[in-house]
């Protein structure tokens, strides 16, 4: 599978590099974003799910707040280094390789309090309402989908200045890419470069959620990312965004839904 081959690839680049700063994260093992925390409430002695966990820094960070977590992700590669780096910071945690519409099955049927959805998922996804599914069937009565992405609008600004319109928000044909390198690491010599993403706009995001019965919470909309991908983005102390006096445009979205 091309996505496979290309995250496969990647976990060592992103574990050596200076993105994720994993040294940094076995020094003190939380990486979450201030909001999340504060949106999803205390995970103290719940059940959290982290689907599409890469290496598992975000599931690990939510161990370190109390969470009994479970993470899973498509590339054994990176459920291996996630099981490595829970051992290297003390951490309860279970990882589980297996593809997100076999989640179900990969887990015994098991249920839990949060599903969890990180950055730069849901793109990786053909079918959005099969995953949705998946979510519902994964959460126990009252359980909550917490989902941090980053807004489909931003998706179609043109790179250079991170402003005009240059793609058609509503274009919903998946999209091969061939470049080399990552979003965090774009100079890193790679060859697994073919990939397919499918986008989503947000419409069909919130339509797929509450077509399985979950009810949402909050929808909120954040005018910064977390890497430079537009050439005119700054730095803040808590992401990237334009420049002081520019129009603001959403950059990332978060959301709950609750079973």
């Amino acid at each position: 599978m091309l996505n496979r081959a290309h995250w496969d690839e990647l976990v060592p680049l992103h574990l050596s590099g200076s993105f994720y700063d994993v040294a940094g994260f076995r020094r003190r093992p939380d990486v979450l974003r201030d909001f999340e925390a504060d949106e999803l409430g205390p995970v103290d002695g719940r059940s959290l799910l982290h689907l599409q966990c890469h290496f598992g820094l975000d599931t690990l960070s939510w161990a370190s707040r109390g969470a009994r977590v479970t993470g899973l992700d498509f590339s054994a590669v990176a459920v291996a280094a996630a099981r490595a780096l829970a051992v290297e910071v003390g951490a309860a945690a279970r990882f589980v390789a297996a593809d997100v519409y076999d989640a179900v099955e990969a887990l015994d049927g098991q249920r839990f309090d949060v599903v969890y959805t990180g950055l730069g998922a849901l793109c990786w996804l053909p079918d959005l309402e099969g995953w949705a599914r998946v979510v519902r069937a994964l959460l126990r009565d009252g359980g909550v989908l917490y989902l941090v992405e980053f807004h489909p609008f931003a998706n179609i600004l043109d790179e250079a200045d991170g402003r005009t319109v240059a793609m058609d928000y509503f274009d919903d044909r998946p999209e091969q890419g061939s470049g080399t390198g990552s979003y965090a690491d774009r100079a890193a010599a790679t060859a697994h470069n073919v990939t397919v993403q499918f986008p989503h706009t947000l419409g069909r995001v919130l339509s797929a959620i509450a077509a399985v019965g979950l009810r949402l919470e909050f929808l909120h909309e954040h005018d910064r990312t977390l890497f430079p991908r537009f050439a005119t983005l700054h730095r803040d102390p808590d992401g990237y965004r334009l420049p002081p006096g520019q129009p603001r445009v959403p950059l990332m979205y978060s959301l709950r839904a609750r079973a």
